[in-house]
């Protein structure tokens, strides 16, 4: 069966960003909208990784889904000093699975000021 894993690496710092929050949801199109259904949430540990898969087996499936990653709270506690509004907050990273038996990681490379993302292995 597939699984979804997420890392974070802090590029300003050049380290790997622990303690920080990320929420997954599942995105269901409806006709009134977008509906996002809460599946999990975690902490990155000293590596900047989840301990475990963020989602796997049988919770894995084809669909859309959104890592939301808690950025702003991260930045607030590092050694940078920061303006506020933050200019990165709140990263929210919008996705698609469509193979069920594949493992899709979803590593966030991330500053204060910019972050980016790929379809890692």
């Amino acid at each position: 069966m597939g699984q979804l894993t997420t890392h974070v690496l802090d590029t300003a710092q050049g380290c790997p960003a622990s303690k920080v929050g990320i929420t997954l949801y599942r995105i269901e199109l409806q006709q009134t909208g977008v509906e996002r259904q809460l599946l999990t949430q975690d902490i990155t540990n000293q590596d900047g990784r989840l301990d475990a898969p963020i989602l796997e087996h049988g919770a894995f499936k084809p669909g859309m889904y959104e890592l939301v990653f808690q950025m702003g709270d991260y930045f607030r506690s590092g050694q940078l000093t920061l303006d506020e509004p933050l200019f990165v907050d709140e990263v929210v990273l919008r996705f698609g699975i469509s193979q069920h038996d594949q493992h899709y990681h979803v590593p966030l490379l991330v500053s204060p000021w910019s972050y980016s993302t790929y379809r890692g292995s």
